[in-house]
């Protein structure tokens, strides 16, 4: 939930325009473009998010992964993003997420969004991953060690 606490000062309000990356990408992620991303001389605090595709589901060994998305990801990566500026004193947020064939290890997806405050920080971060997670269709497809395969919904 968001904070109650009003303040004076404009850096502890919401920037004007504060999504500054959003991407649904091919190639590996960057976390130092992602922080970069959020820098803001009005953050106190900001929260970095970074999904890494593990060995392991369910109790099988992961061996590769691959993800794929609908044409309309990144509008509906927009559409949260909003939504948490929205709830949130948010200065600046960001998001990408990969596609394409993964190993274990890779990064999946990196997201982070600067505040005022740390608590702030940390519940925007987590509203807008879960968030993304849950609405942005993205598909995952596990191949594990055993030969068999599953797809996983919304990332």
């Amino acid at each position: 939930m968001a904070p109650t606490q009003q303040y004076d000062h404009p850096g502890e309000q919401a920037a004007q325009d504060p999504i500054k990356l959003l991407a649904v990408r091919e190639t590996p992620l960057s976390l130092d473009e992602v922080f970069r991303a959020v820098g803001d001389d009005a953050a106190g605090g900001t929260a970095l998010f970074v999904g890494t595709v593990r060995n392991h589901d369910g109790g099988a060994d992961v061996d590769q992964l691959g993800y794929s998305c609908h044409p309309t990801a990144e509008a509906q990566m927009r559409r949260v993003a909003e939504q948490v500026v929205a709830a949130y004193p948010v200065r600046a947020l960001a998001a990408v997420h990969r596609i394409g064939d993964l190993s274990v290890g890779d990064l999946a997806v990196v997201v982070a969004v600067s505040c005022p405050h740390r608590g702030e920080a940390f519940e925007a971060c987590r509203k807008l991953i879960d968030d993304l997670k849950h609405d942005v269709p993205i598909w995952k497809h596990q191949k594990f060690s055993d030969g068999t395969e599953e797809w996983v919904g919304a990332c």
